[in-house]
């Protein structure tokens, strides 16, 4: 007969406790095993589980909140699905908070999405990270997290961490063999920024360590920006010094490379996320979705949306060249938003199980296109972009404007019934 024995096992800095069967405790404790069972009678009631074949470390796809990281921020997700606006960690760290703030209190919006790793690559908010790139590489511009999470809780603002991963100019320069070389230096594109290589564990890691601080801040989202590599990397990578990793003997060609380890990449996030119960989200090209896979950047469409919790698909008219027959997207925002919904959920209706969609849309005035081919977006022109979502069925949405001087008096609660403009 076997005696059972206590188990007790940490995983993400939880401790788990139950039973196994020992055909060894006799040997330890130098008696016979019969007699030793004798002596200790457990009912199957009182035994927390047993141990199988299977993988002790195994996580389940959604693991109960009593078994995750407590923040101590109580937000819940929103029950009309997240609206939400971005703003800079300059913004809600500085005077432009209380506008911000104030913006949401006032209207349906209910979501903030905030820079906690910019696109220069410095992390926005002092950690308790004993990760020497990441001390290194933070500036707080946000100094006071603890009071900004607050803040959100009094307001019922669902916070959204946005990471900015592979464009970082800032690691980039500070360690050139994560990056990309041209002959021997730090390869930038016309902006001037850089990009870390998505083939390197050590990038991976980083990253993920910044949005695992992320989430004990109390951000109850990790959304991923630039999960890609620089665009027309497909012109440049044999011309570029760098290394493939694990995928340099792969068998595959430099298409499927940049491919799997971007996936991968978003697989890993998310595995390396689950014990501390956030959900996990991506900003993807719009175009991504209209095309197999973005084959310089490393994207495909459907095999990211398997491992996110929400896809955010950028969809901004004025990003569009013609596209579905729309000559000038930017003058036409209900026409661009209601063809790709269309196109989007046809695609995520194939998947066994789809993410929420939640795109980006168009708040600012892209007076960088040529005369002709672009207008003043105003309040008419975000709510053609809203309406068009939910004329297809697609209820959650993020604002966007580099400066967060978002429109005054745009109604986000449009339904199917809203008269608007549908041009034609």
């Amino acid at each position: 007969m076997m005696r059972t024995k206590s188990l007790i096992f940490l995983l993400g800095g939880m401790m788990f406790f139950g039973s196994y069967d020992s055909p060894l405790l006799a040997e330890q404790t130098g008696g016979d095993a019969d007699e030793e069972a004798s002596k200790v009678e457990r009912s199957e009631e009182d035994r927390y589980f047993s141990v199988s074949d299977e993988d002790l470390l195994t996580l389940p796809r959604v693991i109960p909140d009593r078994l995750t990281y407590d923040s101590g921020v109580e937000i819940e997700y929103p029950e009309d699905g997240v609206k939400g606006i971005f703003a800079t960690a300059h913004s809600i760290g500085g005077d432009k908070a209380d506008e911000l703030y104030d913006l949401i209190n006032e209207t349906a919006l209910n979501s903030m999405v905030v820079d906690v790793k910019d696109d220069d690559g410095y992390v926005t908010f002092e950690t308790e990270s004993e990760n020497e790139r990441v001390q290194e590489n933070t500036y707080d511009y946000i100094n006071d997290v603890d009071a900004m999470m607050e803040d959100f809780e009094d307001a019922d603002i669902y916070p959204i961490a946005r990471l900015v991963v592979f464009k970082d100019t800032v690691l980039a320069n500070e360690e050139p063999e994560l990056s990309f070389l041209e002959k021997g230096e730090v390869w930038s594109n016309n902006r001037g920024e850089s990009f870390v290589n998505p083939f390197s564990k050590d990038v991976w890691e980083y990253n993920v360590e910044v949005a695992k601080e992320a989430a004990k801040a109390g951000f109850k989202e990790i959304q991923f920006d630039y999960v890609r590599f620089p665009e027309g990397f497909e012109n440049r990578d044999e011309d570029l010094e760098y290394t493939e990793g694990d995928y340099e003997e792969s068998g595959e060609d430099n298409i499927q490379n940049r491919v799997a380890a971007v996936t991968d990449f978003v697989d890993y996030a998310r595995e390396e996320l689950r014990p501390y119960g956030v959900k996990v989200s991506v900003d993807i090209f719009g175009y991504a979705a209209t095309i197999p896979e973005a084959p310089g950047i490393g994207q495909n469409f459907s095999k990211i949306s398997e491992n996110v919790d929400i896809i955010s698909s950028m969809i901004y008219p004025s990003h569009w060249g013609p596209y579905f027959d729309i000559h000038k997207p930017d003058l036409e925002p209900y026409n661009l938003v209601n063809e790709y919904a269309q196109v989007e959920n046809e695609l995520l209706d194939s998947l066994e199980e789809p993410p929420i969609s939640r795109p980006w849309l168009q708040d600012f005035t892209a007076s960088y296109l040529p005369d002709g081919e672009w207008m003043e977006y105003g309040v008419d022109e975000v709510e053609a972009q809203i309406q068009a979502l939910y004329d297809n069925d697609i209820y959650e949405f993020l604002l966007w404007d580099a400066t967060n001087n978002y429109t005054e008096g745009v109604n986000y609660e449009l339904d199917a019934e809203q008269d608007i403009v549908r041009q034609e």
